[in-house]
C-alpha cells in the first residue's frame, strides 16, 4: 500500500489548506491518482485496520439497491436494532436530512439506488391511459454488456444524477466507475471520485471498489487486472493530521489475498459468507472523527 502512504505524503507536503463544508478545515490537492494490480494481492491496508465487515456489508447493500441504513445495519449485524451503528448512521440522523427522511433510516436516492433504479423520462405504456416510470438497473446493464461486448468503451456505472442530489442524505462521493477488458481477458476497474476524505475514507473505498471488480470478473468469468483510483478534491481533515503522521510512520505489511465463493455467478446472490481475506495483517486500529 505504498502508494497510498506517498498519497498521503504529497499532500501533507504540497496541500493547500480550505475551509470546508463541515467547519473542520482541510489541507488538499486537486487530482491525483493511485493504481494496484490486483494480481499481486487484495490491497487492503496493512499501516492500520481495515473495518473489512464494514466495507464488505456496505457493498452488498449497494448490490442490493437499498437505500435503507438500517437495511445495512441488519446485512453488518444480522439485526435492525436501533442500539446497532453503521457508517452511514450519522448521515441517516443528521439534522439537515432527517425533515427529508420518508423512515427510520431512509437515505433518500443515493448510491445503491442509483446502481439498481436510476430514473429516466421516458415511460412504459401499459395500456392506452396507464403507465409506469422506466428505470435503468445499471449494473445489471453493465455485467451484461461486459459479457456481451468485453472490449466495448461504454462500460460504466455512475452514481451521480444531477436530477436527484436533493434527494440524497450524502451527493455521493465516488461518483463513477469504468471497466475495462484487455486482451489477456483481465478486468480493470478505474474509479473516479469527486472527493476524497483520505484518511478515514479512501482505504475503504479502495477495498470496496476492488472488491466490486473481483465480483464482476468471477460473474463475467474474468480474471482482475488493476483498480485505477482518481480523485478530484484529495483531502486530510486537519484534526486527521497527527492520525496520518502516525500512519506514514508505520511500514506496510505483506497484502493479503481475497477467497471468493467460485459457485456464485449470480452478481444478486453473494452474502457475507462468501469471502474471506486470507493471511491479512495490519497494524493497530488508528481512531479519528469522522467529519459530517
Amino acid at each position: 500500500m505504498k502508494q497510498y502512504l506517498d498519497a498521503l505524503d504529497f499532500i501533507l507536503k504540497n496541500g493547500d489548506i480550505r475551509d470546508d463544508r463541515t467547519g473542520t478545515g482541510t489541507i488538499g490537492v486537486f487530482g491525483i491518482q493511485q493504481r494496484y494490480d490486483l494480481r499481486l494481492g487484495f490491497p487492503a491496508m496493512t499501516t492500520k485496520k481495515l473495518a473489512w465487515k464494514s466495507v464488505l456489508s456496505e457493498l452488498i447493500w449497494f448490490i442490493e439497491g437499498s437505500g435503507d441504513e438500517r437495511r445495512l445495519c441488519e446485512i453488518l449485524h444480522g439485526t435492525r436494532d436501533p442500539d446497532k451503528k453503521t457508517i452511514w448512521t450519522a448521515n441517516a440522523e443528521a439534522n439537515y436530512w432527517k425533515p427529508k427522511a420518508k423512515y427510520t433510516g431512509d437515505l433518500g436516492r443515493v448510491y445503491g439506488v442509483q446502481w439498481r433504479g436510476w430514473k429516466t423520462r421516458r415511460k412504459q405504456w401499459l395500456s392506452s391511459n396507464e403507465s409506469v416510470d422506466v428505470v435503468v438497473d445499471q449494473l445489471q446493464e453493465l455485467i451484461n454488456g461486459i459479457k456481451k461486448d468485453p472490449f466495448g468503451r461504454r462500460h460504466i456505472l455512475t452514481a451521480w444524477n444531477p436530477g436527484e442530489l436533493s434527494d440524497m442524505a450524502l451527493p455521493p462521493c465516488h461518483i463513477m466507475a469504468q471497466f475495462y477488458v484487455n486482451s489477456k481477458y483481465e478486468l480493470s476497474c478505474q474509479m473516479y471520485q469527486r472527493s476524497n476524505d483520505m484518511f478515514l475514507g479512501c482505504p475503504f473505498n479502495i477495498a470496496s471498489y476492488a472488491l466490486l471488480t473481483h465480483m464482476i470478473a468471477q460473474v463475467c468469468d474474468l480474471d482482475v487486472g488493476e483498480f485505477i483510483h482518481t480523485t478530484g478534491d484529495a483531502h486530510i481533515y486537519l484534526n486527521h493530521i497527527d492520525q496520518v503522521q502516525e500512519q506514514l510512520s508505520r511500514n506496510p505489511l505483506p497484502l493479503p489475498t481475497l477467497k471468493m465463493n467460485k459457485s456464485k455467478f449470480d452478481i444478486d446472490s453473494f452474502t457475507m459468507e462468501d469471502f474471506e481475506l486470507v493471511d491479512y495483517q495490519s497494524h493497530a486500529t488508528i481512531k479519528a472523527e469522522m467529519a459530517v
